[in-house]
């Protein structure tokens, strides 16, 4: 999917009051919470969708932590991301819609981050913070692409899109790996783990916490796999749903999303006992529309899920806590993904280069933050779910599964090739998207069609993943053969390039990096 904002003074008055907007959202006002220089923890979920907490009305679920980061912070509740994983972490790393970092896809190359992205982790490392990563990365599993290489001083993920998880190309896991004890890449080098993947991601996440806390501000980004599918879940977290929703893939969900909960809850006593709770901001989201969750049988009354570009494929949870600085309130403004690169950056005090300005589509949310009624000027947001088929014309795919939103109004096209399928919702009228308003309001049709045809026209020249070629064997697996042994020869894993690029491909004979689990 993709967001990329413009606001509706820019469709009257152009590049200049654009430009004026993204430098007042910049500005540090009075007694702002600006350059205040936290530590920050971000907690990024996978697959759970807006409906998948208690405090999001869920009939069945139970997440008491998650709710206590709902109730003690600053709540969005039209928040949105993209309607897949890759592209949303993308978006949050850079502040712009991930088409424009060559992400259009969550598998064959099309998963990678653009080299010359200047990411979060950078920003925050360049105004003094050290950074963690912790779980799932899904930004490019080639050397050149990994995080270590993006501005985290501290890496533990997992490769590909889920772990275990193995495509064409080089998005891919370890060999063999499971949710119950993973094999983590840790710093360059694999660590055989004990436990379950979240246990161990909020584990190491804490132990380093606890030994840079006092120097130092820190930026720890735990990105848990969970709930994504395989639904591979401890015993005693299934057994609490056991009996409580029909579907036994929803049973196992749930006992993941508890997991996640418990783990939140840990996370949360620590900081409080080491006395930093009031120094640290934490930051809930969840990175897509519901999935798993759908086999629990709620979506919070919206239409569509992950992979589609009506509300229930994009809108996000995103919680805001900070005890003692952020009051706890409702935000109703119209937010995204792409402002979280710009807020972060804005508390923490980082000097705001060319590049950055040049980069950040985003807005700060620090106004709303503040005061979640402040003044928010209109604007619009662009979704594109991408996944077109490898070497296929994007522009065959134009309309296909794309949305443009403002405030009041998403314009959606389900289906599509050069020609779109556009039906239009009033969201305020009919949040469930309902009831199709394209034949009463065919002006806004027109009005939001020509915006959304110079959006991909703006785009168009940032596919820079489109022809990408796989390296002849997975890179992951490559790593892991050569520490462990086991796989192809050592001849064989000599032929590829431990950069990540294609050395003398289709002469190893071993087509292990297209193999799908």
């Amino acid at each position: 999917m993709k967001t990329w904002i413009s606001t509706a003074g820019f469709i009257r008055t152009g590049w200049l009051w654009l430009s004026l907007a993204w430098m007042a959202a910049w500005t540090v006002p009075a007694a702002s919470i600006a350059a205040r220089r936290p530590n920050i923890v971000f907690i990024l979920t996978d697959d759970q969708g807006y409906g998948d907490m208690s405090c999001h009305g869920h009939p069945v679920l139970r997440t008491p932590h998650i709710d206590r980061l709902h109730d003690e912070g600053v709540r969005f509740t039209d928040f949105h991301v993209s309607p897949t994983c890759s592209p949303t972490r993308a978006a949050l790393l850079t502040g712009r819609h991930e088409f424009r970092s060559g992400v259009t896809h969550t598998i064959l190359e099309r998963e990678r981050l653009a080299p010359d992205a200047l990411t979060l982790a950078q920003t925050l490392k360049s105004a003094g913070y050290t950074t963690g990563i912790f779980g799932k990365w899904h930004l490019g599993d080639e050397s050149a692409y990994q995080p270590g290489r993006r501005g985290f001083d501290e890496v533990f993920v997992h490769g590909g899109g889920g772990i275990g998880q193995t495509y064409p190309g080089s998005c891919g896991d370890a060999p063999g790996n499971t949710y119950f004890d993973p094999v983590i890449l840790h710093d360059g080098k694999f660590e055989k783990t004990h436990g379950y993947c979240t246990d161990v991601f909020f584990g190491e996440a804490i132990r380093w916490m606890e030994r840079t806390k006092g120097g130092r501000p820190f930026y720890a980004y735990i990105a848990c796999n969970a709930p994504h599918v395989p639904l591979q879940v401890r015993p005693e977290d299934e057994a609490r749903y056991r009996g409580a929703v029909a579907n036994t893939n929803g049973v196992r969900f749930l006992g993941m999303v508890a997991n996640i909960d418990d783990n939140i809850g840990r996370l949360l006593a620590r900081l409080a006992e080491w006395g930093i709770e009031r120094d640290t901001l934490v930051v809930f989201m969840t990175d897509n529309g519901a999935d798993g969750g759908l086999l629990a049988g709620y979506n919070a009354g919206m239409r569509g899920a992950k992979g589609t570009a009506f509300l229930g494929g994009t809108r996000a949870a995103s919680f805001w806590r900070w005890p003692g600085t952020l009051a706890p309130g409702e935000c109703r403004a119209l937010a995204a993904h792409i402002d979280f690169f710009p807020t972060i950056a804005e508390i923490a005090g980082t000097r705001i280069s060319r590049k950055t300005r040049t980069q950040v589509e985003g807005r700060s949310l620090v106004p709303l933050l503040e005061t979640p009624a402040a003044p928010w000027a209109d604007r619009t947001l662009f979704t594109h779910l991408g996944r077109w088929a490898k070497n296929a014309d994007p522009a065959d795919a134009k309309y296909k599964t794309c949305a443009v939103r403002t405030p009041r109004w998403q314009l959606v096209s389900p289906d599509g090739a050069r020609e779109p399928h556009w039906m239009l919702f009033d969201v305020v009228a009919d949040p469930g998207e309902t009831t199709d308003a394209s034949a009463i309001h065919p002006d806004v049709v027109r009005e939001m069609s020509g915006l959304y045809d110079r959006w991909w026209d703006s785009v168009r020249g940032s596919f820079v993943n489109e022809r990408a070629v796989e390296p002849a064997i997975n890179p992951f697996k490559a790593l892991y053969w050569r520490q462990y042994g086991g796989g192809p020869t050592e001849e064989d894993l000599r032929l590829m390039d431990m950069e990540g690029n294609p050395a003398t491909r289709g002469q190893s004979g071993h087509p292990l990096g297209n193999r799908q689990k």
